[in-house]
């Protein structure tokens, strides 16, 4: 049974093809990743495709997510490989969805309801579910769900500070995303370092191109998260804002005349990296322009690592120490620098980062970044969100056999 799995990040689109012989005899059959996604920085979109141990790379332009979907499916089709089911991930289900669920035609509809949720993330995926309809009308797809791993945070942590009628009659709590990452690397980090679930406490950064967040993760259930009812709070993203005074909204529209789908634009495809350094809204070409003694872009650099740090250290205050501190995805794992400056000055909190360890991770694999004398484990994880999807399928086809 072969697999396709479709994982829309907000400036990215991976897909897998995993071959799957037994839920523990699974291996990638082929994959791909489209870049830059309606990027505006320093560097173009490409596509790379892998299959049969040989990596090709095609740079043009790509304007959206349903033509990334579109390239990748006409590789797939190209290399003849038949496809028995196709999932994806969907960041917000809402209170409609605690779990993955095959795509029926009402939940199909229940899907386009979510779309406002997350404004960004959604309408993509939506998108290339529509994408994969049309090129493989035949074969049944699901969706995986980023909210349910944080389904068991306490009241306290999801619950917001407006009047009870308000959050009862409009459903309003965080919810956090990233979960199907988190998943993963919780697993990883408890196989790397030989010890069981419970008895880790683990503060993990997903720190992706687009977006980025943070969780607090003890017993393998989230504590709290950076994301809230929507992907937009927490940490200083690609596009997005992050935390701010939500009173600079409310003066922009009765002040300043702004509507709310103006507002929706400026926070969500304006704001963060992009709109502090005004050239881009990716971290790598931030940090290879600090050198050109620009202030602007200096000072998105210093925000970015101001905020991540000071959620890496309220979340070690809420889990009272930690055990595992993790760094993931794009720019957790490919990135250094970043990684240095939010370890910097740690020590109080057990973190002591190995420079050398940290400069030389290998990209595909977990790594120790932490010094011997380290009190905490700092670990590089590459995430494999997709897996995830993959034994979330077999899950729900096993399910209705």
């Amino acid at each position: 049974m072969n697999i396709l799995i479709f994982n829309c990040g907000s400036s990215s689109l991976i897909y897998k093809i995993f071959e799957v012989k037994r839920p523990d005899n699974i291996k990638v059959l082929l994959s791909g990743k489209a870049h830059r996604v309606g990027v505006k920085g320093a560097e173009g979109s490409f596509i790379d495709n892998s299959y049969n141990n040989k990596t090709s790379k095609e740079i043009l332009s790509i304007e959206n997510h349903q033509k990334a979907a579109s390239l990748a499916l006409k590789f797939l089709t190209e290399k003849n490989i038949s496809i028995d089911y196709v999932g994806h991930r969907f960041v917000h289900g809402g209170s409609e969805f605690r779990d993955s669920a095959m795509i029926t035609e009402d939940v199909f509809k229940k899907l386009m309801a979510c779309l406002p949720l997350a404004p960004i993330h959604n309408p993509i995926s939506l998108s290339v579910i529509q994408e994969t309809r049309k090129t493989l009308p035949d074969i049944s797809q699901y969706v995986a769900f980023d909210s349910a791993f944080h389904s068991k945070i306490p009241e306290q942590a999801y619950t917001y500070a407006l009047p009870e009628r308000i959050v009862k009659e409009f459903g309003f709590r965080k919810y956090g995303f990233h979960g199907l990452s988190y998943s993963y690397v919780t697993k990883e980090a408890t196989r790397f370092l030989g010890k069981g679930l419970d008895e880790l406490k683990i503060v993990a950064c997903h720190l992706g191109t687009g977006g980025a967040s943070v969780t607090a993760i003890k017993n393998d259930h989230s504590i709290d998260t950076s994301m809230g009812y929507s992907p937009l709070p927490g940490l200083i993203m690609s596009t997005r804002c992050g935390d701010i005074d939500p009173m600079l909204t409310i003066y922009m529209m009765v002040m300043y005349g702004y509507r709310p789908d103006d507002l929706m634009d400026i926070l969500n495809k304006e704001s963060g990296l992009l709109g502090v350094s005004g050239t881009s809204s990716d971290i790598r070409d931030i940090l290879h322009s600090i050198s050109e003694e620009k202030d602007q872009i200096e000072l998105a650099f210093k925000m970015y690592i101001h905020r991540l740090k000071k959620y890496i250290g309220s979340y070690i205050a809420i889990l009272g120490g930690i055990n595992a501190l993790i760094f993931t995805d794009d720019i957790g794992v490919h990135n250094w620098q970043v990684r240095k400056k939010v370890c910097e000055n740690m020590e109080w909190a057990g973190v002591v980062l190995d420079k050398k360890r940290n400069e030389n991770v290998t990209d595909d694999k977990t790594c120790k970044i932490n010094t011997d004398d380290s009190g905490v484990d700092i670990l590089t994880i590459p995430t494999e969100e997709e897996l995830v999807i993959c034994l979330e399928g077999l899950r729900i086809i096993e399910g209705e056999r």
